[in-house]
């Protein structure tokens, strides 16, 4: 009762001094508990950020896979602001159209496309959209369709007489999914396509409708043809027919006998800038580009987004070759929605495919999420160490004011011992009123900037409020500490006297 008594006399006693404790254990509590409660869930918060810029992982066919490893043109196979059709007919390292004519030669099925939902991580894949990505004329004036002449010299000059009649030639043309409802096995609906893959492009009119005849044109392509909203625009593309043409998009091998024109007329609903070379693109249904290309149900790549963990030594172990990990490490691997851990399941249910997790992006994610979290860490422990210093002078301080009354209980007997732990008491009572003040005010802290930051609030971990009180005692018991040290061992007339 009387160590009680003493405790709350000296609230009443010193109370500047007890506040200006409490307000400095409460704002270190606050920034401790706002900072690693970020540092927590900004992992999650920041892989949502980047997957607004576009696809993380992008599937291609094997052959292009190996093509593109041996030649080095693009490990990455994309970027951080999508990729679009590229020289090969894939995607290029910057993500934007390429102006080689090259088209694809390998293809995957359209209609295997919706099985990416059926993987282990199908939640964490917030979008997906195939593309047929190909080559042709645009504003093409004439008979158009029709046979070009046979195989040679004869098809050839037919061709290049037809694209002479054209306003551009080897146009960039992205066949592809905007907005897709699928139906899947499962009972499940989700919807794809390009409309959740390219949210910062500035769009003038609308997306295309699936399965229509309209398009899209980049705003230099656009300038080019001199075509507004709601104009249409004629695309003609040269095709090898024969009798081993193979268009069911299979081996992507042609016949060589001869050459036809193929046309497609589409009608202009939007006009949109990208930023980079896709300006010079036409994206449209895939049907439509298929039917233009004579590739039924054909697909060259597809671009996939994904939630995923960054990388650490176990995901780029693993990327380099699961076959190297540990029964145990393969499970923890392939058990965590880490990019390469996706790219194998996708693989899996997709024959002939090979998923390749876009580098740029992962190493961007890992590289910043570590220097976030470095800076947030070193913030709190320099809040720990300010308030380590405060309240060590506060204590200071208020020992000195209290020599009189120290002095007087190691007269009546009271050891080292009674005196320190009736000092830490106070400051304990003082430090938890301080620390819980501040644990509620941090919480809110970290909401105000996950909300201004991300756009959405910050999840709470309860470690979070364990590890603030632990390093808070231990804080705030070292600082004690070390200011009680300075009345131990002294006799009654030296403390008496302020010596």
């Amino acid at each position: 009762m009387f160590f009680l008594k003493m405790i709350s006399r000296s609230f009443s006693r010193q109370f500047k001094r007890r506040l200006l404790i409490a307000v400095t254990v409460c704002l270190s509590a606050t920034v401790s508990v706002a900072m690693l409660g970020v540092v927590f869930d900004v992992g999650d918060k920041l892989n949502a950020e980047l997957s607004t810029y576009g696809s993380n992982i992008v599937v291609q066919p094997k052959s292009d896979a190996v093509v593109s490893d041996l030649y080095n043109t693009g490990d990455s196979a994309g970027s951080a602001s999508g990729s679009s059709s590229g020289s090969d007919g894939g995607s290029t390292s910057d993500g934007s159209a390429a102006a080689d004519s090259a088209d694809p030669t390998a293809f995957l099925k359209e209609s295997d496309a919706q099985k990416i939902k059926t993987i282990f991580w199908a939640f964490n894949i917030t979008n997906f959209a195939p593309e047929l990505n190909i080559h042709a004329d645009a504003g093409c004036v004439g008979s158009g369709a029709g046979s070009a002449g046979s195989a040679g010299t004869a098809g050839a000059s037919g061709a290049a007489a037809s694209a002479a009649k054209c306003k551009a030639t080897n146009v960039p043309i992205v066949g592809t999914w905007f907005a897709k409802t699928l139906h899947m096995d499962s009972g499940e609906s989700t919807v794809a396509g390009m409309n959740g893959m390219r949210s910062w492009w500035k769009i003038n009119g609308t997306w295309p409708k699936d399965d229509s005849e309209q398009a899209m044109v980049g705003s230099a392509l656009a300038a080019k043809l001199g075509v507004n909203v709601g104009d249409s625009v004629t695309l003609d593309k040269t095709i090898a027919v024969g009798a081993d043409d193979n268009t069911n998009g299979g081996t992507g091998k042609t016949g060589k006998s001869s050459t036809e024109r193929n046309r497609v007329k589409v009608k202009i609903v939007g006009i949109f800038d990208s930023g980079d070379s896709d300006n010079s693109a036409i994206y449209m249904p895939s049907i439509a580009a298929q039917t233009l290309a004579n590739l039924p149900n054909s697909i060259d790549k597809i671009e996939v987004k994904a939630l995923t963990t960054p990388d650490n030594d176990l995901a780029r172990k693993a990327s380099k070759n699961p076959n190297a990990l540990t029964q145990d490490e393969w499970e923890t691997w392939y058990c965590t929605a880490y990019p390469s851990s996706i790219a194998y399941q996708i693989e899996e249910v997709l024959p002939g495919a090979v998923a390749k997790q876009v580098r740029q992006v992962a190493a961007l994610q890992g590289d910043v999420l570590n220097k976030t979290q470095a800076v947030m860490v070193l913030m709190t422990v320099l809040s720990l160490v300010a308030a380590a210093i405060a309240v060590a002078n506060l204590m200071a301080a208020s020992i000195g004011e209290r020599g009189s009354e120290l002095a007087l209980l190691k007269a009546i007997g009271a050891t080292d011992g009674a005196v320190s732990r009736l000092m830490l008491a106070e400051t304990a009572v003082v430090s938890l009123i301080g620390a819980i003040v501040g644990a509620l005010l941090g919480s809110g802290v970290a909401q105000i900037v996950g909300h201004v930051v991300f756009g959405s609030g910050i999840t709470m971990r309860p470690m979070v409020f364990v590890l603030v009180f632990v390093l808070l005692t231990v804080t705030v018991l070292v600082a004690s500490l070390s200011s009680i040290r300075a009345i131990l061992g002294l006799r009654p007339a030296e403390v008496l006297h302020g010596r």
